[in-house]
């Protein structure tokens, strides 16, 4: 079973990093950086902070998001446990907004299927690696 675990683990940064290097460069997808460039207009728009005088500048946020993305992918899949985990923290962060954005832009609920299983497999990888140090603590 820890085989499985570490595969999706693995498939998971990867799909990550690739994520996050098209929100860098255009030269991955030039399509797909153009609708993240166009997300990310309507994201900063709506940014909590904004009401408090906070403006974002959409292609920074962009790069931020681009960037947390590819190097906690990275570490999600090569790191060692401790850099896992912490990436895994990040990670489910930036879902956890991105499905705030999505909802607070009225995007259709289908929409929020990406990064909600995104979620729920880091939330599930978290909940693993607690479950084992729990049975590691106890023998």
């Amino acid at each position: 079973m820890a085989i499985v675990f570490v595969a999706v683990r693995v498939l998971l940064g990867f799909f990550f990093m690739v994520v996050g290097a098209t929100k860098l460069t255009d030269r991955i997808s030039p399509t797909l950086y153009a609708e993240a460039v166009d997300e990310f207009v309507k994201f900063a728009d709506v940014f909590p902070l904004n009401d408090v005088g906070v403006k974002l500048d959409p292609m920074d946020y962009q790069l931020v998001v681009g960037w947390i993305e590819l190097i906690g992918g990275l570490l999600l899949a090569f790191g060692n446990k401790a850099l896992q985990e912490i990436s895994n923290i990040f990670l489910s962060i930036l879902m956890m907004g991105a499905i705030w954005f999505l909802l607070v832009l009225k995007k259709p609920l289908y929409a929020c299927i990406p990064a909600s299983v995104c979620l729920a497999i880091l939330l599930l990888l978290l909940y693993v690696w607690r479950r084992d140090k729990e049975k590691q603590k106890e023998e």
